[in-house]
């Protein structure tokens, strides 16, 4: 089964903000990684956010595997410039909990690596509401039974005011959509797809998570697609739904969507 490596096929699949289901399938090893990728992209975001890589001394040898497992000389840092995809390394501490212990992530969406290094999964995701009550221990029972050999591979996705690689908001969220109409939303609004899989380093027993981003313009997207996105974002619960600003969009969203399915309508008849 494969996952798609652009927002078209990603969102479709993909879990919303607030949907809170793993929704995993199995890939093989050739839909692992993007092959072809922007390597001047990757090379000058950890140019100029070296903090962006972080191993904590548990991780040591979970890195160097890793390296070696993608053909890379040297540790984490080269090892990311060498993938489109994020990198995170997660090992049980002595609680058994799954914590994150080393990552590479040069294109963050809406959380920063030096907060979350050392914490377990649930403090990880402890800003999704609804996480602890709904998916905390089905993520959990997942990480303690996977297998080294088998790859799982998910998307969600996200309604971002820009293209940027690295989306870090700030600020009132009121401002930052503030531009955004029902007439030129096709053209303000972003859907951002994180890409993941999840699999286990032999040698290491670490959990290997990658995060690989894809975005694209509204009106760039099949009309199917930007229904759907709409359709989802009205159903994002209250709390998670003000956490990913939907309030702000939301409307001038399902306007355009909606202008999309008149004119399909009116070239139909």
């Amino acid at each position: 089964m494969t996952l798609g490596f652009s927002v078209a096929e990603l969102a479709p699949v993909g879990s919303a903000p607030g949907g809170l289901k793993m929704g995993l399938r199995r890939l093989s090893e050739a839909d692992w990684l993007q092959r072809d990728f922007d390597r001047a992209a990757r090379a000058s975001v950890f140019d100029a956010h070296p903090d962006a890589v972080r191993v904590l001394p548990e991780a040591e040898s979970a890195v160097r595997e890793l390296a070696a497992m993608l053909g890379v000389p040297g540790g984490l840092a080269e090892a990311a410039r060498a993938t489109w995809e994020d990198l995170c390394l997660l090992l049980p501490g002595p609680d058994g909990a799954y914590r994150l212990v080393a990552g590479a992530v040069g294109f963050p969406t809406d959380w920063r690596l030096h907060e979350k290094m050392g914490l377990p999964l649930a403090e990880v995701h402890a800003p999704i509401h609804g996480y602890a009550e709904k998916l905390s221990s089905g993520v959990d029972h997942f990480f303690a039974t996977l297998r080294p050999g088998p790859i799982f591979g998910r998307a969600n996705w996200f309604v971002v005011p820009t293209a940027d690689w690295r989306y870090l908001p700030e600020g009132d969220p009121a401002e930052r959509f503030a531009q955004v109409t029902p007439d030129n939303a096709g053209r303000t609004l972003f859907v951002r797809c994180e890409r993941q899989t999840l699999r286990r380093l032999p040698d290491s027993g670490a959990v290997l998570f990658t995060i690989g981003i894809h975005v694209a313009r509204l009106d760039a997207l099949p009309d199917s697609v930007v229904q759907g996105v709409a359709h989802a974002v009205i159903a994002v619960p209250a709390g998670e739904r003000e956490r990913r600003a939907a309030p702000y969009y939301a409307d001038a969203l399902a306007a355009y969507a909606c202008g999309l399915a008149d004119r399909t309508a009116r070239s139909a008849a």
